[in-house]
């Protein structure tokens, strides 16, 4: 393990409970809590910041039948049977030195001796008293009596909420915990400071929690290790027999009903378990439903049950749960589970129905589990196409085509043909590169498919192709004719709303996607979450693209409320959504945090394609923050994305790529590489695309945007385009008023570094006229917004934190001497020859009063 656990301070509780011990008119207290929640490991920090002396015991149960057990060894070698001599005794020495502090670690195992002693102390206020009850055990009545009748303060100790735990556990493994892992391990632990060190430890060794791309994060079965085991298992053996055999059918399923709970194991046994802390109640709508007090409880319990016992009370439920409904997807993926592992008949159907359930939820490896299950059962098309679509989007695209490659199509009636054709094109255009097979596949179906519904389905999956092969217009046009079609069905007006979702924001009409967008939120039908997930990013892009940060970012928290590890695929997604917003405002940190992690989360045997955009936002936020060497690492990484089926994206990667330029001193070639960009996006339809990378051209330096600029105000809806045009017309007219006033309005829009950018330029401006006090003021204004950034570096912001009588060909040169590259080098980078490099740094050399190449490296890289 990386680092060492460490005690987390709970700055709150340690102030009460010193105030209890030292405080005028307090004699102490008793802390009461959970086992493991840190109740002990409090008592002892505030004790050792006391002067007094403390006499520390710990009751056990074995002290538990000795009379005045834990206080023994304070009696010292009499043999009097007198109980009132021997307290004497005890409590003489106990108390005899003043100011002393008596400290017991669970209290509620005192004998009677033992508590009346206690009891005494606090009485007679000879001492104070500092003592630890667990939650959920018998406690003395002497115990109780303490807190009941007022001389000590009772404090709960809560777990740790969940930011204190992540912290605790990234303290630990040394590094960043995967947020969907984080929730995971928190609910998991109970926020118990104990359970969540066994559960971190335990996954550790049993590999379940492993470092990916710098991210830690926990797939599969949390691991629970023997000491927790043992524990937890000292614990349940006090419980008895009935109260094991209602913890043994809630481990196998739960949550459970109370009214199934209670017909398996009884009235009493219920009880019991709710008596002694192992289970509790909460309300689910109507439904009363018993789950573990700590979900680790249920991971021993299952320990416990063999095979053959698991089969015969899963069993018991399913037969239960027959007599009820079947209506909600929730009620048919239990019901299909607990089926395949009991003693009971397994319904085709319901297996089927229940796998869809769970693709439709994006619990992918479920979603797996259940459609194999009635594949190898059934052999079915519908099973089988339902099991490619849970392998393609888990990365296993040549496992799903070998699942639909073992039908033959001519076999296949229309609706058959549609089922077969859509996943496994899907799988050879997105995540295979096979395009011309794609399209194909696609004609053979609509050469044979008449059905009208059936059409539609083809003809919005050809939309959302036709968008990632970057023809943007007749995409749109494509997906909003079947969205237009009142006959259209689920499936295609999902696969429709993807392909517009994708292409209307960055041709310029993302405001236009907001019905679309309610719709398909209203509806919430679909038999491939994964679409719906992609159709909920659509729609962040979309706001985010027309200007309306804040609500982007609403909807993006909102589509990130997933309710299980096993959906950490669609979990990513959402991390790139607000990746998405998060690069429109300039919270590049944020970008770094929330796209790392979804790129752990999408690591998969093949790469997946949704991995793209989120690289290609990572580069950029990482050339942003002046991280060059990992900004290039991620866009080598993004190659690997690369070909017609990913088009869309080209002009995005053109920009990461002039960031990434900008970010090594090459403005000119930062400049080349955005007009690029936006020549693509022109060309395609991405008219949004074009006014974003024309504006990125303008911050590195380009005065000749401001026309086209100027012509896409009157295309591309919202209210980033027009403060492009703004700024550029400045920037070409050299209005240093014009930038001030604009990057006003872009602060105000939430475009904090297109705001510091415009107020760096201003403050370069305002220089040049000699005007110190405005050239501080924009300045400063430029560092201020950069440092919201995250602290982002780019070439204007540079200029304004470090004026240099330089041309920008000359400061371009500069730097990269000072990154260390020869001439030769640096001619090569920057297309120029050798002797006009030479003559560039002569020039550096003079303006800034430096004798040579050495000397103005070392300027420049004090500068920076």
């Amino acid at each position: 393990m990386p680092h060492g656990w460490q005690i987390l301070e709970r700055p709150s509780e340690f102030s009460e409970v010193r105030s209890a011990l030292t405080g005028a008119g307090s004699y102490g207290v008793v802390l009461v809590g959970a086992a493991g929640v840190g109740k002990t490991t409090l008592a002892r920090s505030v004790t050792e910041s006391l002067r007094s002396q403390v006499h520390w015991v710990a009751s056990t149960e074995s002290s538990r039948s000795i009379p005045l057990g834990v206080f023994a060894h304070l009696v010292g070698p009499s043999t009097s049977r007198d109980a009132t001599a021997l307290l004497a005794s005890a409590r003489e020495s106990l108390v005899s030195q003043g100011n002393s502090i008596v400290g017991v670690d669970d209290a509620h195992l005192l004998d009677e001796l033992s508590a009346t002693l206690l009891h005494q102390i606090a009485v007679d206020q000879t001492g104070r008293i500092l003592a630890t009850v667990r939650t959920g055990e018998p406690v003395p009545d002497a115990v109780t009596s303490l807190w009941k009748d007022g001389y000590l303060r009772r404090i709960e100790l809560q777990p740790f909420t969940k930011k204190q735990s992540v912290g605790l556990v990234e303290s630990v493994i040394g590094g960043r915990l995967e947020g969907l892992s984080a929730d995971l391990m928190w609910k998991s632990s109970g926020g118990n400071p104990l359970f969540l060190r066994h559960l971190v430890e335990g996954s550790i060794d049993a590999g379940t929690l492993r470092k990916v791309d710098d991210v830690w994060q926990l797939r599969g079965p949390t691991a629970v290790p023997s000491g927790l085991v043992e524990l937890l298992e000292s614990r349940l053996e006090q419980s008895g027999e009935d109260v094991l055999g209602v913890l043994k059918i809630l481990a196998l399923c739960e949550p459970l009903d109370i009214d199934a709970l209670t017909e398996l194991a009884g009235d009493a046994a219920v009880d019991a378990a709710e008596m002694r802390g192992l289970i509790r109640f909460q309300q689910d709508g109507p439904t009363l439903n018993a789950r573990f007090s700590h979900p680790l409880v249920g991971d021993v319990v299952r320990s416990k049950i063999g095979r053959a016992a698991e089969r015969r009370l899963k069993g018991q439920v399913v037969q239960i749960l027959r007599r009820r409904g079947l209506d909600t997807p929730a009620s048919r993926i239990r019901m299909a589970q607990l089926s395949i592992d009991s003693d009971q008949s397994v319904d085709n159907e319901l297996l089927t129905t229940a796998a869809k359930d769970a693709i439709y939820l994006s619990n992918l490896p479920l979603g797996e589990r259940l459609a194999r299950t009635a594949f190898d059962r059934t052999g079915s098309l519908q099973a089988g196409a339902l099991l490619s679509r849970a392998l393609l989007w888990q990365g296993k695209p040549a496992a799903a085509d070998d699942i639909l490659a073992k039908f033959a199509p001519d076999e296949l009636d229309e609706l058959q043909l549609v089922q077969w054709a859509i996943p496994r094109l899907s799988t050879l255009f997105w995540s295979m590169g096979e395009v011309e097979k794609a399209w194909k596949i696609l004609e053979l179906a609509n050469e044979r498919v008449r059905h009208p519904s059936l059409a539609l389905v083809l003809d919005a999956t050809a939309a959302a192709l036709t968008v990632h092969q970057n023809e943007i217009g007749e995409g749109i046009d494509k997906a909003l004719t079947v969205l237009a079609d009142p006959q259209a069905p689920d499936q295609a007006v999902e696969f429709a709303a993807f392909a517009a979702g994708l292409a209307m924001p960055v041709a310029g009409s993302g405001d236009e996607f907001e019905p679309i967008a309610a719709r398909c939120r209203a509806e919430q039908k679909t038999t491939d979450g994964m679409i719906r997930v992609m159709v909920r990013y659509c729609d962040v892009l979309a706001l985010t693209h027309t200007g309306q940060l804040d609500l982007a970012a609403k909807r993006a928290a909102d589509y990130a409320d997933f309710s299980s590890v096993g959906q950490f695929l669609a979990w990513a997604i959402a991390k790139i959504m607000a990746g998405v917003v998060a690069t429109a405002r300039g919270d590049f940190p944020e970008v770094v945090s929330s796209i790392e992690q979804a790129l752990a989360a999408l690591s998969a045997e093949s790469p997946l394609p949704w991995q793209l955009p989120g690289r290609l936002l990572l580069a950029r936020a990482y050339a942003a923050l002046g991280r060059v060497g990992e900004a290039e690492r991620v866009l080598n990484d993004a190659a690997a994305h690369s070909g017609p089926s990913m088009a869309l994206h080209e002009p995005q990667r053109l920009i990461s790529k002039a960031w990434y330029a900008a970010a090594k001193g090459m403005e000119r070639r930062a400049v080349e590489l955005a007009r690029a960009a936006a020549d693509n996006a022109r060309h395609s339809g991405q008219f949004a695309l074009e006014a974003e990378a024309l504006h990125h051209a303008t911050r590195f330096g380009d005065r000749t945007t401001a026309a086209r600029l100027a012509e896409l105000t009157g295309v591309v809806h919202g209210s980033p385009a027009p403060l492009f045009a703004r700024h550029a017309a400045a920037f070409a007219a050299s209005d240093a008023a014009g930038l001030d006033a604009v990057s006003v309005d872009f602060e105000h829009a939430g475009l904090l570094l297109s705001a510091a950018d415009a107020a760096a330029q201003a403050a370069h401006l305002h220089d040049a006229a000699g005007d110190r006090r405005k050239t501080n003021e924009s300045g400063a204004n430029a560092l201020r917004l950069a440092d919201l950034c995250g602290g982002a570096t780019t070439p204007a912001v540079k200029t304004a934190a470090r004026p240099l009588p330089l041309t920008s060909r000359e400061r371009e040169v500069a730097e990269l001497v000072a990154a260390g590259l020869t001439n030769r080098e640096i001619a090569e980078q920057l297309t120029l020859s050798v002797r006009t490099v030479e003559g560039h740094v002569y020039r550096a050399c003079f303006k800034l009063d430096v004798a040579d190449r050495d000397e103005l490296a070392k300027l420049i890289k004090k500068k920076s």
